[in-house]
């Protein structure tokens, strides 16, 4: 039977599923893909003239392969199988590990049939539903413990959104959504979690989902050698991810920020640490200071065609306007002049589609950069739409003016 969080885990993974509106499907966690940081803009400036640089992907390591099963990681004698070995020699030589000790945590690491009971891929199609993926992010329990975690931290908050642009909205929204403020950050050890889903991934047909945990596993490694962690002892979700914001290895390496300045970054005990971590993550995959994460705009009435999917946004304002869109006011009206206060419409926009295949609906919003800015969080097209709503409601309720 599982235990309370686990079962939260599963509901939120299948939902994310549901949601995932990319071609491609990530896990819960944040670091998409290597593409993702390789493909971030180039260096920018926070508001405040903050120096913000893409970081580099760490490399990719190619050897070790996924084999179906769920026999453990170790041969008779207790050494590494020859696959894992080979795994364990080129992530000490990728990333300047002394051997030894890529070795001794790979020998600790146990398979867990959990995990792969999670990450098995359902053998009907669920059907898509917005509404019902929607009620279960923005509610009375994460609105009201939302505003606790807004009041608490109100200070930190201020500071960082100043820093990097990123309203306090968003950020306490993503870290309710994640984990409802601390109360379920999983308790699988992040590295049987990782070593089973690298080496013993229960679809064969996906490689690249294997790749990316062994990946994964390597960041958590260099993450245990540079004393940033303690990868025999870190526990998060079934997919690797850790702390408030549910970070996956590569994202805590590449993304995360010291926001109380102590010298080392916690995210599952620092508030400040995970706030920080959530603002410099979203402005490095493109959030922009000032914009709303949805445009005012009303669409045509058959906006469907306008959908292009994908994690960046592809369409100009004039081609969304050739194709019948119109500034919105707030009584729903077309004015031109509202154009004088619509930074958003110099950038690059995207159709969001929100299905809901069970009562045959369809919502279609028009999002901006900062909506995808999201999306490299969670792909699931769902999930950042309910971050936006979640990050509204509790705008509303602290009396806050800015965008969301």
């Amino acid at each position: 039977m599982f235990k309370p969080a686990r079962i939260l885990q599963v509901v939120f993974f299948n939902l994310l599923l549901v949601g995932c509106a990319s071609t491609q499907n990530g896990p819960s966690g944040h670091d998409t893909a290597q593409a993702a940081a390789a493909a971030a803009a180039k260096p920018e400036t926070a508001s405040n003239a903050l120096p913000l640089s893409t970081p580099e992907p760490a490399p990719s390591i190619q050897a070790g392969r996924s084999i179906p099963g769920n026999s453990g990681f170790l041969q008779a004698n207790g050494q590494l199988t020859d696959n894992i070995q080979a795994y364990a020699n080129e992530v000490a030589r990728a990333r300047g590990i002394p051997l030894a000790h890529v070795e001794a945590l790979l020998k600790q690491a146990q398979y867990n049939a959990t995990a792969a009971k999670l990450m098995t891929p359902s053998k009907t199609r669920i059907r898509r539903s917005w509404v019902t993926y929607r009620k279960r992010f923005v509610e009375p329990v994460r609105i009201n413990a939302g505003t606790t975690f807004w009041t608490e931290n109100k200070a930190t908050l201020d500071r960082v959104a100043s820093q990097y642009g990123v309203p306090p909205s968003i950020i306490v929204a993503i870290i309710g959504v994640e984990t409802v403020y601390g109360r379920v950050t999983g308790n699988f050890k992040v590295l049987d979690a990782l070593a089973t889903l690298g080496f013993r991934y229960p679809d064969d047909s996906r490689p690249e989902r294997s790749q990316l945990f062994r990946d994964q596993l390597a960041d958590l490694i260099q993450l245990d050698y540079e004393n940033k962690l303690d990868a025999s002892q870190v526990e998060g979700s079934f997919a690797g991810a850790m702390g408030l914001p549910q970070f996956m290895p590569g994202s805590l390496m590449r993304y995360a920020a010291d926001g109380n300045n102590d010298g080392r970054i916690d995210l599952l005990y620092s508030t400040d640490d995970a706030i920080a971590s959530v603002a410099r993550f979203l402005r490095l995959h493109g959030w922009v200071p000032g914009l709303p994460v949805f445009a005012p705009a009303s669409l045509p009435k058959n906006p469907k065609a306008l959908v292009v999917g994908g994690l960046y946004p592809t369409l100009d304002w004039s081609q969304l306007q050739d194709q019948g869109a119109r500034f919105r006011t707030a009584a729903g009206n077309s004015n031109t002049a509202y154009a004088q206060n619509s930074s958003w419409t110099q950038h690059k926009l995207g159709i969001v589609d929100l299905l809901d295949e069970p009562r045959n609906l369809a919502e279609y919003r028009v999002g901006t950069p900062n909506f995808f800015a999201i999306t490299h969080y969670n792909r699931s097209y769902f999930y950042a739409s309910s971050v936006a709503d979640l990050a509204q409601a509790l705008a509303d309720r602290v009396g806050y003016g800015g965008p969301n």
